[in-house]
């Protein structure tokens, strides 16, 4: 089927999102019972802890983990906002750094100024943004982006967005003394998938749409190891405590060119299969074997790959044994544990 779709449903019981584009599972939000990225917090310091480069927080779900924090003392209260998932037994990790995120504006309450979206390039369009802005944001000292979702978007639409989005800063952010308490949930997967899947599509909002659009099925696939590749080859993405192994695989294919073309068709297909399975962290790639040459042309996919994708990656490069090496946000969590 061509088409973007937008399948909005519950999954065993929580809520659940899908994009499907021209037949593909494109994405996958599921809601699970930890708190949500985005989620903030009025935090008590515990004690510092030396030689871990950070301090540990109470909140009322458990313990958070802050990096880079100086200057605190035990029982200060802090503003935090969850910034990714925790593997199992290890502290959620959060930021001082809290954003509030819509769908055409961010509030930056640490980072005064107003700016546009650099995918924005007409000057005239730019100008009537900033009036917008100005008029909003009402010289309050706090920062704003504006996204690109705004290009398509009604001028009275954007308004709304931005006064929405500044009233709630203010509101959170003047409320950082007391004791712990979680000031904001985070949004859910429906939320997320108004928010950030703003290309054009049909939006599905019957119950069992995850049934009667075949996204069942598409999540049972996802879920096994193996994928299938164009042109024959195939990967197997296996997750372990201490990273994610990708193998990548030729096939039946015995010409001189199979290891490159199997290589940069997983290369092409990775962002998708690890933002549907939501994994992240430390991941190595054990590619089919192809001479130090076309090393480029592998590495250009991968870039290309990875620029159109929304979970921030870092491109580590590659291993004295050849194999190449991501960092990638824990931003959800994996698919295996949401489903279990």
């Amino acid at each position: 089927m061509k088409g973007r779709q937008i399948i909005l449903d519950h999954l065993d019981g929580r809520e659940a999102a899908a994009l499907i584009v021209d037949g593909r599972l494109e994405d996958l939000l599921i809601d699970s019972d930890t708190p949500r990225v985005g989620a903030i917090y009025r935090a008590l310091a515990d004690r510092p802890m030396k030689g871990q480069g950070g301090l540990f927080l109470s909140t009322p779900d458990g313990k958070v983990f802050l990096r880079q924090v100086r200057g605190v003392a035990p029982g200060q209260s802090l503003l935090v906002q969850v910034s990714g998932h925790a593997e199992p037994g290890k502290a959620l990790p959060v930021t001082q750094k809290i954003l509030f995120k819509s769908r055409y504006a961010i509030v930056t309450p640490d980072a005064p100024g107003l700016n546009i979206s650099r995918k924005i390039r007409d000057d005239d369009l730019r100008d009537r943004l900033l009036e917008i802005a100005h008029e909003e944001m009402d010289g309050d000292g706090m920062g704003l982006i504006l996204r690109s979702s705004c290009a398509e978007a009604e001028p009275l639409e954007i308004a709304a967005d931005i006064a929405q989005m500044a009233d709630l800063a203010r509101a959170v952010m003047s409320d950082a003394s007391g004791e712990m308490e979680k000031l904001t949930e985070g949004d859910g997967p429906h939320a997320l998938a108004w928010r950030e899947w703003i290309d054009p599509a049909e939006v599905v909002t019957e119950p069992g749409g995850f049934a009667t659009h075949g996204v069942l099925e598409r999540i049972d696939a996802a879920r096994s190891p193996h994928v299938s590749l164009p042109g024959g080859g195939s990967l197997y993405i296996e997750p372990t405590r201490a990273l994610v192994a990708v193998d990548v695989n030729t096939g039946t294919d015995t010409t001189p060119a199979a290891a490159l073309k199997a290589n940069i068709a997983a290369a092409r297909d990775l962002p998708r299969q690890l933002r549907v399975r939501g994994l992240g962290g430390q991941i190595t790639l054990d590619l089919a074997p192809m001479p130090k040459k076309d090393r480029r042309a592998f590495e250009t996919a991968l870039r290309a790959a990875f620029r159109a994708d929304t979970v921030e990656t870092t491109l580590a490069g590659w291993t004295p044994l050849g194999h190449y090496e991501l960092q990638r946000k824990r931003e959800r969590r994996p698919l295996s544990e949401v489903l279990t």
